[in-house]
């Protein structure tokens, strides 16, 4: 008879009841359906309304009518859509539940002002006046600020809080930065004002094939993390306990939301809501455990921006309106209604 006694079960590694793993997995299922219409929808809607049929003979038979609207319109706007609302989502559930703070979104951290910023220079003093030229310079600002937060944070020792501050405080400066590059020189303000309301109608299928490397990384990252943040969501000695290295685990967290942010924000400006507002929608669906709530993310968060945008080119017709503003119209009574409910927000 062993006298030792088990260690106790933690919340990351006690057993889950079958039948709640089971609808999570049916749940996950479902996501994907949904996900798979709103492709669908995507290419169908526009100016030019195109039935299943017409899509399918658009994607597969070259020469078809639909062939041009497709493939040079409507394939690469869906695409980018797809890459930039999965970035997105991952970046939110990964800034939460790295800062442990229900409110956070991806501009916490001053990745999209340092995207921003970046651009506004390339405009500004560089003459770039292409997203093939300052593609490079909003990841490079993104990337930088990654490492400025983390360094200024306290490095290795990095808490929540500190990643937080450090983070705010750059987000308010870069953004001041911006706003007097734009006012001070009328070509950068022309330039931006575009760029800077979030748009997915300029993609192109280069820009997809630019940013798709930086996106796979960070995703990759990002799912790697699920089971150390969900450590380090139990406090300091909890994570050292259970193997996991806080300070390379934040290290690592900066490093994918960096470049989730910095692709997504490269390719279409700051969109706003996304990566605040889908994991609070998961988490009331699969609960804390990232090992859930990030695949959610990276299905529902896409649902969300191509639906926006679907719906912009119905509500503008003949026009469209840019899904950066959808978003920001539909976010914020969508938030407020989460936030009401009281499970969300402790979840």
């Amino acid at each position: 008879m062993s006298l030792t006694k088990p260690p106790p079960q933690t919340a990351v590694d006690a057993p889950r009841p079958p039948g709640r793993q089971a609808r999570r997995a049916v749940g996950l299922f479902a996501a994907l359906l949904l996900l798979l219409l709103v492709l669908v929808l995507s290419l169908a809607v526009g100016a030019r309304q195109l039935s299943p049929g017409e899509v399918w003979q658009g994607l597969t038979r070259e020469g078809s009518p639909a062939w041009t609207v497709v493939h040079e319109m409507r394939l690469p706007r869906t695409l980018l859509g797809l890459l930039v609302g999965c970035a997105l989502g991952l970046a939110g559930g990964v800034m939460q539940a790295l800062t442990r703070n229900p409110l956070a979104d991806p501009g916490l951290l001053g990745i999209n002002a340092g995207a921003s910023a970046a651009v506004a220079s390339a405009i500004t003093f560089f003459g770039v006046s292409s997203f093939d030229g300052y593609v490079w310079f909003a990841l490079g600002g993104a990337a930088a600020v990654s490492a400025a937060v983390y360094a200024v944070g306290g490095g290795r020792g990095a808490t929540p809080a500190r990643l937080a501050l450090a983070g705010s405080a750059l987000n308010a400066a870069l953004y001041s930065y911006v706003m007097a590059v734009m006012l001070l020189n009328a070509a950068s303000l022309q330039q931006m004002r575009f760029w800077t309301v979030g748009s997915l109608a300029s993609a192109q299928l280069d820009t997809v094939l630019k940013v798709l490397p930086f996106t796979v990384i960070g995703v990759l990252l990002a799912l790697a993390l699920a089971q150390p943040l969900n450590a380090l969501a139990l406090g300091e000695d909890s994570a050292l306990a259970l193997g996991a290295r806080p300070g390379r685990v934040r290290a690592g967290a900066v490093v994918a939301v960096g470049l989730l942010c910095g692709a997504a924000t490269a390719a279409c400006g700051p969109i706003v809501f996304v990566g605040l507002l889908v994991p609070h929608l998961v988490r009331s669906i699969t609960g804390p455990d990232l090992r859930w709530l990030l695949p959610y993310c990276a299905v529902l968060a896409p649902v969300l921006l191509l639906g926006a945008d679907v719906l912009g080119r119905v509500l503008g017709r003949p026009g469209e309106l840019q899904v950066g503003i959808v978003t920001a119209v539909l976010g914020g009574p969508l938030f407020l209604h989460f936030v009401r409910r009281p499970k969300a927000v402790r979840a």
